[in-house]
C-alpha cells in the first residue's frame, strides 16, 4: 500500500514543484538584469507606442499611357508629437513625396497629411486622422543640459525593421551639420548609438525617457552605422513644431532684403554677405542701404556687405541665418555694413522673412 502511494504522489509533487518553478522564474530572471538593462527595458517599453514608420511615395505619370503610378521613394521613422495626430519626421523622409502612409505600432496603415517642413533644420510634420487610442505622444525633454557620456537610446526603423532599439552615449555636442540651401544644422548631438538608413526621424532618448534628439544623419563611407551618428536637438524642435502645427511652416525674423548667393562672393574674395536688393520705401532703404546696382558702362557695382550684427563676425549667409535666429521679429539689430571699403553701422528693426 505504501509504494502504491508513493507511485501516485510523485507525478503530482513534480507538477506542483514545476508549477512553483515556472512562477518563480521571471522574478530570477529579472533579478539577473542589471540596472541599466532594466532602465533600458522600461525606456523602450514607456516609448514602443510613440514610434512610427513613414513610406513617402511619390505619383509619376508614364510618359506613353498617361497613367499615374506611384513609386516609392524612401522610408523612415517618426514619432507622436502630441494628442492631435501630428507625427515629426526629416524633411528628408518627406522630400519630393505626394504621399505619406504612417505604419503605426499596431501594424495598421494610415495616410497622413503633409502640415508643414523647415528644410534648413530637416524637419518636417505630418498628421494622421482617425482613432488615435493606443498612441502616446513621446515624453518631451530638453537638450540644453546634456553631457557627454551621458546615456541615450535610439528608437526606429532601420532597414524596414520596425521598433529597433540601440543604445550609446551622447559621443559630442555643439556639431554642425550641412543642411539644405546652404545653410549648416548647428548644436547637432553625436551619438555612436547605431543609427542607419531607416532610423532618420526616430526619436533619441534620455534614460529618463524624455526626447532629447531626432536621430538624423550618419558619416560612414558605406551608407551604415560607423558608430557616428547625429540627431537634431529637441530644443531646435521645440522652437520649429509649433510654429509649423500653427503656420504651415516657420515664422522667422529677418532684414527684408535679398542676398547675392554666397558662391559669388567667395568667387570675388569678399567676406560677408552682399546685398543684393533693397525694396524702395523699406526702412533699410530710407537708411540708406542698397543693393547692386550698374555703372555707367553697364557694370554691375557691389554697394552694401553685410559684416556684422550686433558685434558678430558674419562671414556667409549662413552666419547671418544662424544669428538671426536668436531674435524675435520686432528686435532691433546693429548691422555692421561695408561700402567701397569704408565701414558704417545703421539700426534696422526685424521683420518677418519671406
Amino acid at each position: 500500500m505504501t509504494f502504491k502511494k508513493t507511485k501516485l504522489f510523485c507525478p503530482a509533487l513534480f507538477i506542483f514543484l514545476c508549477l512553483v518553478w515556472l512562477a518563480v522564474l521571471p522574478a530570477k530572471v529579472a533579478a539577473q538584469l542589471t540596472e541599466e538593462e532594466k532602465n533600458t527595458i522600461a525606456v523602450v517599453k514607456r516609448t514602443q507606442n510613440s514610434v512610427v514608420y513613414v513610406t513617402n511615395i511619390k505619383l509619376v505619370v508614364d510618359f506613353f499611357s498617361w497613367t499615374e503610378e506611384k513609386i516609392p521613394r524612401g522610408t523612415g521613422s517618426g514619432f507622436i508629437w502630441d494628442d492631435q495626430g501630428h507625427i515629426i519626421t526629416n524633411y528628408h523622409v518627406i522630400e519630393d513625396g505626394d504621399i505619406f502612409s504612417v505604419t503605426l505600432p499596431d501594424q495598421d496603415q494610415r495616410q497622413a497629411k503633409l502640415v508643414g517642413k523647415e528644410p534648413a533644420k530637416d524637419i518636417a510634420v505630418l498628421k494622421i486622422e482617425g482613432n488615435l487610442k493606443g498612441l502616446y505622444p513621446v515624453k518631451i525633454g530638453s537638450s540644453a543640459s546634456l553631457q557627454v557620456g551621458q546615456k541615450v537610446i535610439a528608437i526606429g526603423n532601420p532597414f524596414g525593421f520596425d521598433h529597433t532599439v540601440t543604445a550609446g552615449i551622447v559621443s559630442a555636442l555643439g556639431r554642425s551639420m550641412p543642411g539644405v540651401g546652404g545653410v549648416t544644422i548647428r548644436d547637432m548631438i553625436q551619438t555612436d548609438a547605431s543609427i542607419n538608413p531607416g532610423n532618420s526621424g526616430g526619436p533619441l532618448l534620455n534614460s529618463a525617457g524624455e526626447l532629447i534628439g531626432m536621430n538624423t544623419m550618419i558619416i560612414s563611407p558605406s551608407g551604415a552605422s560607423s558608430g557616428i551618428g547625429f540627431a537634431i536637438p529637441v530644443d531646435t524642435i521645440k522652437k520649429i513644431v509649433p510654429q509649423i502645427i500653427k503656420y504651415g511652416r516657420v515664422i522667422r525674423p529677418g532684414l527684408g532684403l535679398t542676398y547675392l548667393p554666397d558662391n559669388y562672393a567667395r568667387r570675388l574674395g569678399i567676406e560677408g554677405v552682399i546685398i543684393y536688393e533693397v525694396p524702395a520705401g523699406s526702412e533699410a532703404y530710407k537708411k540708406g542701404m542698397r543693393g547692386l546696382t550698374r555703372g555707367r558702362f553697364g557694370r554691375i557695382l557691389i554697394q552694401d556687405i553685410i559684416k556684422e550684427v550686433d558685434g558678430k563676425k558674419v562671414a556667409s549667409f549662413d552666419d547671418l541665418y544662424n544669428l538671426l535666429e536668436n531674435y524675435k521679429i520686432g528686435d532691433t539689430v546693429t548691422l555692421t555694413l561695408e561700402r567701397n571699403g569704408q565701414k558704417r553701422k545703421v539700426q534696422l528693426t526685424l521683420v518677418q522673412s519671406d
